[in-house]
């Protein structure tokens, strides 16, 4: 795992750490602690829909592929006796290999990662959506355009938008100017 592109995100290139990340329990960790920061096997269940042995299981199995770590002691509330854990990077990406063993193993978690997205545009558009301030409303949504490109094009077409985002993404919290709510910025490039 390396954490070259503008993001500082995990890249997963290994066909086994795409298809255990393409588990929807653990992918459902990932994205809960990338978001939220340090918590426990117990405390992530309720969110990731699994008993606490099983949530903890797919932490040691997340951890196994570099995508998880023990949290450090400094980073977490309260009692210290309990086992906290972390995200090793705020998002990943994925390098798929063409080989086809690779092939098979990013097409899985790319499937899971399109449901995984569908699932978030329909939470926010049910619970979040509806109480947006009307200024928030004007940029918020969906776009949907097709452009006709070659494969170098579009290469670097996503090198310039990675390029575009990563210094709102490295923006810390607290740097972050009064106002500012957090934005999930979903991009599917899908070539027909």
């Amino acid at each position: 795992m390396s954490l070259t592109n503008p993001f500082g995100d995990v890249e997963i290139s290994d066909p086994q750490a795409m298809r255990a990340l393409a588990h929807p329990v653990r992918l459902a960790i990932l994205s809960f602690l990338q978001r939220n920061g340090p918590a426990t096997a117990t405390g992530l269940s309720a969110h990731v829909g699994a008993t606490p042995s099983v949530t903890s299981w797919h932490l040691r199995h997340l951890a196994g592929f570099g995508l998880v770590t023990d949290a450090d002691p400094d980073e977490v509330p309260g009692d210290r006796r309990q086992r906290w854990w972390k995200a090793v990077a705020r998002g990943f990406s994925v390098r798929m290999g063409t080989d086809p063993d690779s092939q098979a193993a990013g097409r899985a978690l790319g499937e899971q990662l399109m449901v995984t997205a569908q699932e978030q545009v329909a939470a926010w558009t049910a619970q979040v959506a509806p109480t947006l301030p009307p200024e928030w409303v004007l940029h918020a949504g969906v776009s949907n355009t097709t452009v006709p490109l070659t494969v170098d094009e579009l290469a670097d077409l996503a090198a310039k938008i990675d390029k575009l985002i990563a210094p709102y993404v490295h923006r810390a919290g607290a740097d972050a100017p009064d106002g500012a709510r957090k934005v999930r910025i979903l991009r599917h490039y899908l070539p027909s």
